[in-house]
């Protein structure tokens, strides 16, 4: 059967150029995908950064251990809320002031508590917050293992009585009569 392809004859396969063209767009496809995951969002102003480049590094490092209190789970070093903005500032204001990093997170710590930062301290008020997820995990499996056990001894229906075998044996003989 002759092919009805503009291609064909020519000596080239249709099929191959597009399996070339599909091969381009998802390696297109995959390069996009690379450069947004890739890039580190941070919301730091161009306002906010310090002209000293060791005090500047010394705050984005401060500013990643530091939680947004309005995000939730993300930094204040990546947070564009206005209350991040307001603490990168404090956090440079007070390096710039003269204190040393762990002085920086007291400093704040003390107006915000534990809360502000990303990794909290293992401490009797926080102890939850470590072992919530243990104990939640605990919990789930006693609850599973309790669930399976039932299913368990439920699905194992009890032996025939007697009385019960003649009666199964009289219907099944009634069924296979004439």
């Amino acid at each position: 059967m002759p092919s009805l392809s503009p291609l064909a004859g020519r000596g080239r396969d249709p099929r191959r150029r597009r399996g070339r063209v599909r091969g381009s767009l998802s390696t297109a496809f995959s390069l996009l995908v690379l450069l947004c995951i890739g890039v580190p969002a941070h919301a730091v102003r161009p306002d906010e950064m310090l002209a000293d480049p060791k005090l500047e590094v010394r705050a984005r490092d401060i500013s990643k251990d530091l939680r947004c209190l309005v995000c939730r789970n993300q930094s204040i070093d990546d947070s564009e809320a206005d209350l991040a903005h307001d603490l990168r500032v404090l956090v440079r204001d007070r390096l710039q002031a003269g204190d040393s990093d762990r002085q920086v997170v007291d400093y704040i710590v003390s107006r915000y508590g534990d809360f502000v930062l990303l990794r909290p301290p293992f401490e009797a008020s926080t102890w939850l917050l470590w072992g919530g997820p243990l104990l939640v995990l605990v919990i789930g499996g006693i609850g599973v293992r309790r669930f399976v056990r039932r299913q368990a001894v439920a699905t194992v229906p009890p032996p025939l009585t007697a009385e019960e075998e003649r009666r199964l044996a009289a219907m099944l003989d009634e069924k296979a009569g004439p």
